[in-house]
């Protein structure tokens, strides 16, 4: 694995490659010294596009975890703001001889287009472009999704799938890079996943994405889910009215306390509420919603860091993670 640019292109072997080496980095996080020497000498540089706090951030606990050397560039204050071309500043992350970029982009494809240009001999980790995808914020999701499980299972999640879980996605789909990534590796790793929104926040084609497709929350709430991810509405990339005003959304669409009440007497201990961040609180989710036991927002910023050291390793330690485990790592 060169790159990790989309969960489409992810296998189900390396998709639970990447799971099961977050569970050995999220291992790392606990112990008093957070710290592996496995990238001592690389350089990471976050190349961000677009606004960011939890993705950035975690990226950069991430790499500097793993001993890395790690270069912020916002685009804001920067050439880029000057008319600075995509090649030009990749090119001048070659010069500066960065081992992997991690970019965030407004473009649906720029990480790709990086990726492929040849302009920089160095991994790139697509931390959301445009509508497209952000994979690592799905794979993130799934490792909280696949730990939950486990836990309630009594067993490990090492070198589980997520075969014959529930998953229902709610909102702004048709904005949503979060979306379409969480769909493409939770139907590698075996979920069902069922996508819920009003008709106009659906991307044209999705009937021929794999999933079941909703517009009544409620009725795919009855189905007592093993999660329900709900979907920041993204307001800033809406050029039109998506739906009438923000109090319909909430109250059609949105996970607010009555639902949360209702999922309380039906769905028993087991379904899990998530978010992908920033919240619109009262919009999109209610605050005891967000709050509630049941909520793994927390955990999901959390565990970011893990998945994100394991995609960092994966990538830049090369041949030696045939032979060499990131908690053999520890004791170098």
């Amino acid at each position: 694995m060169k790159h990790l640019l989309s969960t489409e292109d992810l296998s189900l072997t390396d998709a639970v490659r990447i799971l099961d080496t977050a569970e050995e980095m999220a291992a790392v996080g606990e112990r008093e010294v957070k710290k592996l020497p496995a990238l001592r000498g690389r350089t990471v540089v976050n190349l961000f596009f677009e606004d960011s706090t939890r993705t950035r951030i975690s990226f950069e606990a991430a790499a500097k975890r793993l001993s890395a050397d790690v270069i912020n560039f916002a685009a804001k204050g920067s050439s880029v703001s000057k008319g600075e071309s995509l090649k030009d500043t990749a090119q001048t992350l070659e010069a500066m001889s960065a081992d992997a970029v991690v970019i965030r982009h407004w473009a649906s494809g720029a990480p790709a287009r990086l990726a492929a240009s040849g302009w920089i001999d160095a991994a790139v980790i697509n931390a959301g472009d445009g509508t497209h995808e952000h994979p690592t914020q799905a794979l993130l999701d799934a490792f909280t999704l696949r730990r939950h499980v486990c836990a309630l299972a009594g067993r490990s999640s090492t070198g589980e799938d997520l075969r014959g879980l529930r998953i229902v996605i709610v909102g702004d789909v048709l904005h949503s890079r979060v979306a379409r990534s969480n769909l493409w590796l939770l139907n590698t790793l075996g979920a069902e996943v069922t996508l819920v929104a009003p008709p106009t926040l659906f991307p044209v084609g999705i009937q021929a994405w794999p999933c079941k497709v909703s517009f009544d929350l409620d009725e795919a709430l009855a189905d007592n889910p093993h999660a329900i991810m709900m979907l920041r509405v993204q307001g800033e990339r809406m050029n039109a009215a998506f739906f009438p005003s923000a109090r319909e959304y909430s109250r059609t669409w949105g996970f607010d306390d009555d639902r949360l009440a209702a999922l309380e007497a039906t769905a028993g201990k087991d379904t899990i509420i998530m978010h992908p961040g920033p919240m619109n609180r009262g919009l999109e989710i209610s605050s005891a919603a967000a709050d509630s036991p049941r909520s793994t927002i927390l955990a999901q910023v959390r565990n970011g860091v893990s998945v994100r050291m394991a995609a960092l390793y994966l990538l830049l330690s090369g041949e030696d993670t045939a032979t060499t485990t990131p908690a053999q790592e520890a004791t170098v």
